[in-house]
């Protein structure tokens, strides 16, 4: 349960300082400052919570690490929910 937890974590930060900052301060920090909140907030992400689940945060990536079988089939669709 705790990699599901820490997996809707990741994403939900994600969501909401990438995406947030694109759509509150897009015009004032630019392409730039879009790509530092996304690039800080994955960074964040993989240094607290990487060490639980790997740190996914997208199920692009959680399917590649299936098709890579570096997870379970289970693993992935219990984080594909927690990153819905």
């Amino acid at each position: 349960m705790k990699k599901y937890l820490a997996e809707l974590i990741g994403t939900f930060a994600l969501v909401l300082f990438g995406c947030g900052s694109a759509v509150i301060a897009g015009a004032h920090i630019g392409f730039q400052g879009i790509a530092f909140a996304f690039g800080l907030t994955v960074m964040v992400m993989v240094y607290s919570s990487g060490f639980i689940s790997g740190c996914h945060i997208n199920p692009a990536i959680t399917s590649s690490m299936l098709v890579a079988r570096k997870i379970g089939g289970k693993d992935t669709v219990g984080y594909i929910i927690a990153q819905s």
